[in-house]
């Protein structure tokens, strides 16, 4: 059986699963992905990260050729089954992503480390971009699940968390512009150089 020590990925979890559902050639699956929404958790901004990844599973015996088919006007297409490590994997993979939180490092709160480089004036106005952003992108990902065809919602829960995450997000970032517009949150470089030398 394929054991946890095969390198998991959004990625790889996306194809297995589409394989799981049938066997497929890249190309459709990358059709699938973007139609489904699943470039969202998965990224496939370069369709090389499709085969990168489906070679890598071949390697690791987790998918396997099924059939090479060759059309007069096609290039030669290669269609992709899951194995049964692959399932296993696929069912481990899903159980322990869902179980237990990853340690993601993610760019925000890097910088929100780093907020006191900037004046409080430049932290308002690159939030208010922020929180503009996270205003745009919700509406427009609630247009796209609205227009999504009579899909369970099995099929959506991913869509409906990165929603529900943007959410608290925009939330918090209101409220964090309130407290920097109403000055209970500021700071100056002598206050930041008082702070460093009462902990250093």
């Amino acid at each position: 059986m394929a054991r946890s020590t095969h390198r998991r990925s959004p990625l790889a979890l996306v194809v297995l699963s589409l394989l799981a559902e049938g066997p497929m050639h890249p190309y459709r699956m990358h059709e699938v992905i973007k139609e489904r929404g699943k470039d969202r958790v998965a990224n496939v901004a370069q369709r090389n990260s499709v085969y990168q990844t489906i070679d890598r599973l071949q390697r690791a015996g987790l998918i396997t050729v099924l059939a090479t088919t060759r059309d007069e006007r096609r290039p030669e297409r290669t269609v992709y089954a899951i194995t049964p490590d692959g399932w296993f994997a696929l069912r481990q993979w899903t159980g322990d992503m869902i179980a237990s939180p990853a340690r993601d490092y993610p760019e925000f709160p890097a910088a929100l480390a780093s907020l006191m480089v900037l004046t409080p004036e430049d932290a308002i106005a690159r939030l208010e971009q922020r929180s503009a952003d996270l205003r745009a992108s919700l509406e427009e990902d609630r247009k796209e699940m609205a227009a999504v065809p009579d899909l369970p919602r099995l099929f959506l829960l991913d869509e409906e968390y990165s929603i529900a995450v943007r959410e608290a997000e925009l939330h918090w970032v209101d409220g964090v512009l309130d407290a920097l517009r109403s000055g209970e949150l500021t700071w100056s470089e002598e206050w930041i150089r008082s702070v460093a030398e009462k902990n250093a």
